[in-house]
């Protein structure tokens, strides 16, 4: 997977062949787990590194762990109620940014009062 990591978007052959996974099991998972829903162009799946990720999760709980799909399910869904999203993180630092950049400004501001 380390050398795929570069790739935006991969094939359902390629993601497939990346896990382990054939691609008919792939098809079944994203109609059981909505963690796993690929982006589709043109009616063909595009899958991210986050959902290539989420398979790999899942092949691990249903074939290593011994969790059934329900099971795996609920593991998931605590385990995302445990852990922030990566959109979670990217908003997170984007909020940090703002309010690092509305502190300076109030210090600015606070500069410029005393000065007065």
């Amino acid at each position: 997977m380390e050398e795929q990591t570069q790739k935006l978007f991969y094939t359902i052959a390629e993601v497939s062949k990346i896990t382990g996974i054939k691609s008919y099991i792939l098809r079944y998972w994203e109609s059981e787990f909505a963690q796993l829903k690929p982006e589709r162009e043109r009616g063909r799946r595009r899958y991210r590194n986050e959902d290539v990720h989420m398979i790999l999760r899942i092949r691990k709980l249903l074939y290593e762990e011994g969790y059934t799909i329900t099971g795996a399910k609920s593991k998931l869904r605590e385990e995302r109620k445990s852990k922030p999203t990566p959109e979670d993180k990217q908003k997170i630092v984007e909020l940090k940014k703002q309010l690092q950049e509305l502190l300076k400004m109030v210090k600015k501001q606070e500069k410029s009062d005393l000065k007065v």
